[in-house]
């Protein structure tokens, strides 16, 4: 029996088309699917109950709820012809995801993270012990290592893993560690005062201290890296520490160049924000011993998951304010860094490229271009390639059982989309 069913409410998640599959031949119409079909929530925390149904009808068993996009998965009906999807009725007033509430999950693996990072600095160096309690400390969402647990607690399931492994949980330490070296580096390249609200490392110690933490940390995590002693991790990662360098390389070539395309831009992202993240997920289900078609899969997840969250972010940049930014608006573009809302609105406003190859000279004209970026479609047109991505990164994961730990990376991709909605 393949049983569709409309317009049922499923608290704060949103599927596309809900399928529930049991071994039963008996036909039921959609009278009797509203009638005889109940959420189940008993034993499940509340913001996963929406996943399970049960079937009331005599003879059939607990099944499963999970979103697909593809009807063939759906039984044929008894007259021999495809049963057709219905859509769910949309939540207009379903609450937004929470980074708490994803990460819920792997909440007692980030608490040990948390503890284990500032170990890693060592105490061998105070200005780099206090530079780093500052780092650490500043917030953040721990996505990247978050990412690292979901995924290998979801592909774990799949070998029969019961627990994480030590190489899990030290992959994970050395992806943030890698990270914040390069947000160091970011901030100093690009002179920023701010971070998070806060003051960058450079500002409050010089340049040359952040310089060097950065450093000591890419050469940290390169340490640990080693200790690993899995030559494919380690390749996948030494590659992420090289993209970092050609994506600021390839951003410094570039600036004010109106000529850049699309491609070079998605490039440029891959380099500087999605191959950590690609790596990190394909990491992750590489310790877990997962066959090499679900750990490309998770890369594919990972760096389209990274592309649609830099996209997301460059479209922030326009439409955010200065106090939710943490740092001036249209702060990219004041720099000549052309990013998709740009490269979009070029293509339909050739007044804006001679505002660009001014390199904003006159009074007035950087607030010009950005009225021009907005007003000719370039960002809603970044934000449909940003979901784009991100409905990709959502089919990379249909190879995954359905788990708590697959619907809160399902849950990371809607996540991102919620900041530009």
């Amino acid at each position: 029996m393949s049983v569709i069913c409309q317009s049922l409410d499923f608290g704060r998640h949103v599927l596309d088309y809900v399928a529930c599959g049991c071994s039963s031949n008996t036909p039921l119409d959609p009278h009797t699917v509203r009638s005889h079909v109940k959420l189940s929530t008993k034993g499940r925390k509340r913001r996963h109950q929406a996943r399970t149904l049960i079937c009331s009808q005599r003879k059939v068993g607990q099944c499963r709820v999970f979103s697909t996009t593809k009807p063939e998965t759906v039984l044929n009906d008894i007259n021999g012809g495809p049963q057709p999807f219905l859509e769910l009725r949309k939540e207009e007033s379903r609450s937004p995801i929470s980074s708490t509430s994803m990460f819920e999950v792997v909440a007692d693996d980030l608490q040990k993270l948390n503890q284990n990072l500032l170990s890693m600095v060592g105490k061998e160096n105070p200005a780099l012990v206090s530079a780093a309690q500052r780092i650490f400390g500043a917030g953040g969402k721990r996505m990247r290592p978050a990412l690292v647990f979901l995924v290998s607690r979801a592909t774990a399931g799949l070998v029969g893993l019961e627990e994480l492994t030590v190489e899990h949980r030290r992959l994970a330490e050395i992806i943030e560690m890698i990270h914040t070296a390069s947000l160091i580096h970011d901030d100093v390249l690009d002179d920023s005062d701010m971070r998070r609200g806060k003051e960058t490392l450079h500002q409050l110690y010089g340049t040359r201290v952040a310089v060097l933490a950065g450093d000591f940390m890419f050469a940290q995590s390169s340490w640990c890296l080693a200790n690993l002693e899995n030559l494919e991790v380690i390749k996948l990662i030494s590659q992420v520490i090289k993209d970092f360098a050609s994506g600021e390389i390839k951003q410094a070539s570039s600036l004010f160049d109106c000529e850049v395309e699309l491609e070079e831009y998605l490039i440029k992202s891959y380099y500087k924000t999605a191959s950590l993240i690609a790596a990190s997920t394909k990491g992750a289900s590489i310790f877990s011993g997962v066959d090499r078609d679900t750990t490309e899969k998770m890369y594919e997840y990972g760096k389209n998951l990274g592309l649609s969250f830099q996209i997301v972010d460059d479209i922030l940049d326009f439409t955010q304010s200065t106090k939710q930014l943490g740092k001036p608006a249209g702060t990219d573009l004041a720099k000549g860094n052309l990013t998709a809302p740009v490269i979009f609105a070029l293509e339909r406003e050739p007044k804006l490229k001679d505002i660009i190859e001014s390199e904003f000279s006159e009074a007035g004209s950087l607030e010009e271009a950005i009225h021009l970026v907005k007003s000719s479609g370039g960002i809603e047109r970044a934000m449909e390639l940003a979901r784009q991505k991100a409905d990709l990164a959502i089919q990379n994961l249909q190879c995954l059982p359905p788990s708590a730990f697959r619907f809160a990376l399902e849950d990371m991709v809607t996540f991102n989309l919620e900041r530009i909605d």
